[in-house]
């Protein structure tokens, strides 16, 4: 019975950047107001097929430290009947049973927490509550202004365009020549590659290979990534031409005894790649030779202009 408590109901995906970043606030409200009566409420709504799996939302709960309750939204019935349009989306619910607060979207924490606050106030809470949780990234530091990063890219014939002049052939498979010309912003495969409605899936034959390559502008790179079936991938991760060099390695990036850098995907969900020193312009190519890899989107992480940074 949820009368008289104040609610917070986070949607979120456990594939979508976004959501694990803004999941760290919500972590950390729980721990702070939990005992003033705030009850927290996941609704994960997944972006992917993958998602709707019940083994890989418990694996992601598991991992992610989430031991409160989640609902499995998987024909996101939940997300329509609250207008939801992005992940995440954070909505507040009063003691009466109101919502009193949404905020779409990333950022805006500040005013999420201080509205929180004032909600448990109006239930009764009285005293000194705790302070604001500090900005946990630098693009969260309220008013700053941050460079224009290179858009999500969806894969998948029903999702997005690719760079390849060869274009999509639905559930079939084709073999994309290397294209000379890198537009900013497009994928551009190598190799065979099967066209699936949310993803691209190498197809190579034994000792065959496959490159995706993009050009980007942003600080950090992110995948979303899947094994088909029970098979394990093994994805080599180059920049600039050349392996990930110390600091700029992503978190689930690996340096092997040869001085080569990859990912090794088990499961499906977000992989970290690239952790740049400072936003710029780069080009990223991921290689396989695992048949069984699908490629379903490359988001990007911006960051703060340093002037602004620095008059904030």
């Amino acid at each position: 019975d949820l009368q008289g408590h104040v609610v917070l109901i986070h949607f979120w995906d456990y594939a979508s950047a976004g959501s694990l970043r803004s999941l760290a606030y919500v972590k950390s409200w729980l721990e702070k107001y939990g005992d003033y009566g705030l009850t927290v409420i996941g609704v994960h709504t997944p972006e992917f097929h993958f998602g709707t799996k019940q083994e890989n939302v418990q694996d992601a709960l598991k991992r992610l430290g989430i031991e409160y309750p989640v609902l499995a939204d998987n024909q996101w019935f939940v997300w329509t009947a609250y207008g939801n349009r992005v992940w995440p989306t954070v909505c507040l619910v009063d003691k009466d049973g109101f919502i009193r607060f949404t905020r779409a979207g990333e950022g805006g924490y500040d005013q999420v927490e201080r509205m929180l606050q004032a909600l448990l106030t109006e239930a009764g809470i009285h005293g000194e509550l705790p302070d604001f949780t500090p900005p946990i990234h630098d693009i969260d530091i309220p008013g700053v202004l941050c460079y224009r990063a290179t858009g999500d890219i969806a894969l998948g014939y029903l999702r997005g365009p690719i760079g390849n002049p060869e274009g999509f052939s639905p559930e079939s498979t084709l073999e994309y020549a290397e294209t000379g010309l890198l537009l900013p912003g497009r994928v551009y495969l190598k190799g065979k590659w099967r066209n699936e409605r949310e993803c691209m899936q190498f197809a190579g034959q034994p000792g065959e290979k496959g490159t995706a390559s993009v050009r980007y502008e942003a600080l950090e790179v992110n995948a979303v990534l899947a094994p088909e079936g029970e098979e394990s991938c093994s994805v080599q991760v180059l920049q600039g031409g050349v392996s990930l060099q110390g600091e700029i390695r992503g978190g689930d990036v690996r340096q092997l005894p040869d001085g080569s850098t990859s990912v090794l995907v088990e499961r499906p969900g977000l992989f970290h790649l690239v952790r740049n020193k400072a936003f710029g312009e780069s080009l990223l190519t991921l290689t396989t030779s695992s048949p069984s890899l699908q490629i379903y989107q490359v988001s990007f992480v911006t960051s703060p202009i340093p002037e602004a940074l620095h008059t904030n």
